[in-house]
């Protein structure tokens, strides 16, 4: 299972989130049927979202980060829950491009970069928090540190990697999330800078054999780092049949008496899960009179 390590300098001035998500990585892939690259793509982005996850404070609240470039992935969602447990749905599983010029897996060139990056937190209040920032690059990390310091106003640093093996399984994947505080002095900062400039990058640091905990304090090397917390984290959807009733209510009752009429058996499938839930005709129409009709009807 996967396990966010957070850490802080000694002084309090940065803080770091890191993270071992080869086996949500891995998930994503079994569930979704992902090619290489969007792997790596979906991938980026859920372990973006377990690591700003786990730091909301109430037990209900969510993140919700979506981007969509206009690529040929299309749409890549991640929802995180406050204990950084997430999970995924991804537009177009598969889409094959060649290696980019660095021969690597070209993210950027499946997300696209005519597009927006969405944050949304949903922290149990009347709307949710809602920022949108432009894409950068398309290669997920560079975009989150973009949000941060343009909605949020927080210096920030973010590394994610998703090594992919020959066979599609996913052999490393993981990533870092840094946030520098306003009171942080010059010299702490040129210390980070130094040690982020050094960094190998996340799957390198992995696939030599070193855990979470190890990349976060090797993040903070020479700032007296100090683990101050642990969360075990997961792929984990939360989709019941009660919350895919809900959800064909909300269609209508016109809706669901044409869909009943048509149709013996309607299959819904979870887009995060693929867990597939069935409903007979005479279910469909007693969801229809379930519904409280609208003034309209």
């Amino acid at each position: 299972m996967a396990k966010i390590i957070k850490a802080i300098s000694s002084d309090a001035s940065v803080a770091v989130s890191a993270v071992d998500a080869t086996d949500i990585a891995n998930e994503i892939e079994k569930i979704h049927k992902t090619s290489a690259v969007i792997t790596a793509a979906a991938g980026r982005l859920s372990i973006a979202a377990s690591l700003i996850g786990s730091g909301l404070k109430g037990e209900g609240d969510s993140l919700t980060l979506r981007i969509n470039g206009r690529g040929p992935a299309g749409t890549i969602m991640a929802v995180s829950d406050s204990r950084g447990n997430v999970k995924t749905y991804v537009e177009n599983p598969v889409v094959e491009l060649p290696l980019n010029k660095y021969g690597k897996l070209d993210v950027g060139g499946a997300v696209g970069r005519d597009g927006m990056l969405s944050v949304i937190k949903d922290m149990g209040l009347k709307e949710p928090y809602v920022g949108q920032v432009p894409i950068v690059s398309g290669e997920i990390a560079e975009d989150i540190a973009n949000y941060y310091a343009t909605s949020e106003q927080t210096p920030t640093v973010c590394g994610l990697g998703v090594l992919v093996n020959p066979d599609l399984t996913v052999k490393a994947a993981g990533g870092y999330l840094i946030h520098v505080l306003p009171f942080a002095p010059e010299s702490v900062i040129d210390i980070l800078e130094k040690n982020i400039n050094s960094l190998p990058s996340v799957t390198e640091m992995l696939s030599s054999g070193m855990s979470g905990e190890d990349i976060a304090l090797k993040t903070l090397e020479g700032l007296n780092p100090s683990i101050i917390g642990s969360m075990d984290v997961t792929y984990a959807c939360d989709c019941s049949r009660e919350r895919v009733e809900r959800a064909l209510i909300s269609m209508g009752r016109e809706e669901l008496l044409s869909m009943a009429d048509e149709q013996e058996i309607t299959e819904v499938s979870c887009h995060f899960c693929n867990k597939k839930y069935h409903f007979t005709s005479e279910e469909i129409k007693e969801l229809a009179f379930r519904r409280k009709p609208s003034a309209e009807e």
